[in-house]
Formats: structure tokens, sequence, C-alpha cells
């Protein structure tokens, strides 16, 4: 049962819930929360379906236990899918959110979306994100009619998190799996690997989709250390805030001007001229609909 199809009769019996995610690690793509649930009186019969922690499965055989789980309509699913440009942007904002806030915020938005579906949730299981204890507390103040089991590793001790895991992970796999690059210049590709940071291949694909103005594709995380050894030749990029600076300056206008380097991005001495010849910059220029979308995070990241 997905989040779209109506609200079977079980869900009015006192029901668990697993939440597990997938895709926090990599540098490309989104991350995805996925939660499943089911009837405390369904969970023997959960704990026969094979589901394990998505990491220790193949590929076909998370795909096969997705389709199975799909289709019982004694459980319920339900994914939050985190937009890469969506984690740059809230980390390296000014106030800046970290991955561990996202994370439980993901968490949070998935249980009050399935309480307001009218499921009687009455435990919740999740795998930790930072420290377990302070993680079920802050879940219990939230939702003090819920009972809490957060656990480090608990994809593999509770199979409502297994299938939760395997719930997010074949999401994320297959967003990768069907992602379209919004950008169009001729040499792009998706042969990205993993999109972990020690994958050869992402470190390749990284390699060869940086832009010197630009960046990266909307596909990579902006705000992972892994890109910044990448952003040393970066072109310094001004813009103008209305935000008057901490020291109280500004320009004669009333704006300031604010550098890619404000928000740990180095400064590189080469000037935009010298790769004004870049076929990906001038198809940026000649077409703002397909650049890549630095002005988009830019903005973002003076909210």
């Amino acid at each position: 049962m997905g989040s779209g199809a109506a609200i079977p009769q079980w869900t009015s019996e006192p029901c668990i819930m697993g939440i597990d995610e997938a895709g926090r690690g990599p540098v490309l793509g989104p991350m995805v929360y996925g939660c499943l649930y089911c009837a405390r009186s369904y969970e023997k019969t959960l704990s026969s379906l094979n589901f394990a922690d998505s990491k220790t499965l193949k590929e076909e055989k998370r795909e096969e236990l997705f389709e199975n789980l799909k289709v019982d309509k004694s459980i319920g699913w339900a994914v939050d899918i985190i937009d890469p440009r969506e984690l740059s942007a809230k980390m390296l904002k000014k106030n800046k959110i970290n991955l561990n806030e996202i994370s439980h915020d993901s968490a949070i938005g998935l249980i009050t979306k399935v309480l307001n579906m009218g499921v009687l949730l009455t435990e919740v299981y999740v795998d930790t994100v930072g420290d377990a204890e302070k993680y079920r507390t802050k879940l219990s103040e939230r939702f003090p009619a819920v009972k809490f089991v957060v656990a480090k590793k608990a994809d593999s001790l509770y199979p409502v998190v297994s299938g939760a895991s395997i719930v997010a992970k074949v999401t994320r796999d297959r967003a990768l799996r069907d992602w379209v690059l919004e950008e169009t210049a001729d040499d792009l590709h998706k042969n990205f690997g993993s999109g972990y940071p020690g994958d050869p291949n992402t470190k390749a694909w990284l390699q060869h989709h940086k832009h010197l103005v630009f960046g990266f594709p909307t596909l990579v995380r902006f705000s992972w250390g892994t890109c910044t050894p990448y952003f040393k030749d970066i072109v310094e990029v001004l813009w103008e805030s209305n935000e008057m600076d901490g020291d109280g300056s500004s320009s004669a206008n009333g704006k300031r001007q604010l550098k890619l380097s404000n928000f740990g991005v180095t400064k590189s001495k080469r000037k935009i001229e010298e790769i004004e010849s870049s076929d990906m910059f001038r198809e940026s220029c000649d077409n703002p609909g397909t650049k890549f979308k630095c002005v988009r995070l830019i903005n973002d990241l003076e909210l």
C-alpha cells in the first residue's frame, strides 16, 4: 500500500513502523528516507518475508522484495526524497542545517504523514542518526503517544526497519538510474559509479563534469567536502545581496557583494575571461534554461 492508496481497515489497529535511509554518504544524488508500517498483529508474518538490511542484498533481490511488499495489502510504506540541491542549500546557507538535523526532520515528516493518514501508530523503530538516546528523546517529546526504539543497525535487528531500508534503497537506486541531467552540454554522461566519494568512477565523473564558474551539475551535493578539491581552480564569482554584512559594511547603494568563498568554496586567481571559450560556459550564457544551477543554489544560500 503506497502513500496514494486508500486506508485499509487494519490501520485502526495498533501499528508498528520502521524508518531507514539510503544515500546518506554519496556525493551524488538524493538522500531517501523510507518507512514501512503494518499492524502489530502482522509482525510475525513480516519476519517471514525475508527482509534484511538492504546493503546485504543484491540489487535483483531488493527489487523483488520491493515489488512484493508493494502488492501486500497488509503493509504500508512511504518515502521522502531529498534533492541534492536541497541538501546543499541547507548545509551551506548562513544558518546551516546539518545532515543529522535534515535526517531527523525527514523521519519526523514521515511519522507525521502516516499519523495524519489515520494510521494508529503505537511503536516506531528507527535506525539512529547521531546519539540514539538523544534522538529517541527528541522523537518521544514530539510524539508522546508513540513508543520509540532508536538503535544502531536497526535495519539488521528489526524486520520492519529492514523493510524500510529496502523501500529507501530501491527508491534511490531507481531515482539515480532514471535521473535526467538538466544540463545539456554535449560531453555529459551518467557513468558516475556508485556516487560514493571513494569510488574511482565517481571521482572521474566529478573531474570530468566540474565547471570553473557553475561548479557541477545539479546531481552533485555541493556541500560535500569531496567537492572542495575540485574547486581549487574555480573562478571567483561575486553577486549582490540586499543584506548588510555582519560588520555593518555595505556598498554605496546599500547592497553588499558576496563571494562563493563566503560559503567555503576556495577562491581562484583565474579570471573569467580564461574560460569563456568553454562549450558548457557558452551554452549556459546563451541559454539560461540549461545552465548549471549555481544561481539557484546561491539564492537558496541567502535565505
